[in-house]
């Protein structure tokens, strides 16, 4: 069993694994293939798990579970971590604590590790479904919504709660009024997308940066072949004995972060957990760390006229 067993996060003494297991899979339907593959992932010694509301992943992970304490593969489910997001229909404070309590039952879990508002934004209140119309987009009640947050970590439900697909400056607006600091940040992050700027502020304000789409998002509706196509990492690939892939998660691990991989095919899984027992050298990091920049997932949808973000700019705060 590999050795990913993480690093601390938020001010209690919670560790996340350093390499997490994604269940992000479009259109978004649960299936057997993902709760085979979460369980084979368990078994291979992947003890994060990630699921959101929006992706319906979260019953198959809650099957998965069940069924490795069932096997004795793992002994309690306190040697997972387990991630779930609070989707932008119940991003509202009258709703989130109502929200956390029907992921939990989905899980069949008393408790998440972590618990993240997915996007900085609110939708009117519904069901939880994509794609939504413009008019249902509507500005999020930061500080409201993030008491209602720390409201769940007070009452036990979530160990830590965080942010996903948050900029620096909508982090800062959050940090005003909370009394509990985002644990984490969850955001897009591959050699082609490295979130410098980002990554230093979070560095900053004690607050852990968790890498999403780590090899271009493929698979995804925004998702390309950029980075596994990038010359420069297949020339490191190539001359390391290594997968493209391999070479991605490897630079991520090295950046301090915690990755997400997603695949259900079972002899990816097992290759991605083989990054541990080498390193880039000081010329690899450097060439990796030369790439032209770009960022893959804009998240279009969220952006209207008549909406609270006129502009990508607007949503990402210039962080393109």
């Amino acid at each position: 069993m590999a050795d990913i067993a993480g690093k601390p996060v938020g001010s209690g003494h919670a560790r996340i694994p350093l390499l997490g297991f994604g269940t992000a899979v479009f259109p978004f339907t649960a299936s057997e293939t993902m709760k085979e593959s979460i369980l084979h992932a368990i078994k291979l010694g992947y003890r994060h798990i990630d699921a959101a509301a929006i992706y319906n992943s979260e019953p198959p992970v809650g099957e998965a579970i069940a069924e490795a304490l069932g096997l004795g593969l793992i002994k309690s489910r306190a040697e997972l971590f387990i991630t779930s997001k609070l989707w932008c229909t119940d991003a509202h404070p009258d709703l989130v604590l109502p929200a956390l309590r029907r992921t939990l039952k989905n899980l069949g879990l008393e408790y998440l590790d972590l618990y993240l508002i997915h996007f900085p934004v609110s939708l009117k209140p519904g069901s939880c479904e994509v794609p939504f119309e413009e008019k249902d987009l509507l500005p999020l009640d930061f500080k409201s919504v993030w008491e209602a947050m720390e409201e769940c970590q007070s009452l036990g439900l979530s160990k830590l709660i965080g942010v996903s697909n948050f900029s620096c400056k909508k982090l800062q607006d959050l940090l005003v009024t909370a009394k509990i600091s985002p644990a984490v940040n969850q955001v897009e992050m591959n050699p082609l997308w490295q979130q410098k700027k980002l990554r230093e502020f979070c560095n900053g304000k004690g607050i852990h940066v968790t890498a999403y789409s780590p090899l271009g998002g493929r698979g995804t509706l925004w998702g390309t072949n950029r980075v596994l196509d990038c010359k420069v990492l297949q020339e490191i690939a190539q001359a390391k004995g290594k997968t493209v892939a391999q070479i991605c998660l490897r630079w991520a691990l090295e950046q301090d972060v915690s990755i997400l991989v997603k695949s259900f095919n079972k002899e990816r899984i097992e290759e991605n957990l083989e990054i541990l027992d080498w390193k880039l050298s000081p010329e690899e990091s450097q060439k990796i760390d030369d790439i032209e920049q770009q960022r893959g997932f804009l998240a279009p949808m969220f952006v209207s006229e008549h909406g609270p973000y006129k502009s990508l700019e607007d949503f990402w705060d210039g962080e393109l």
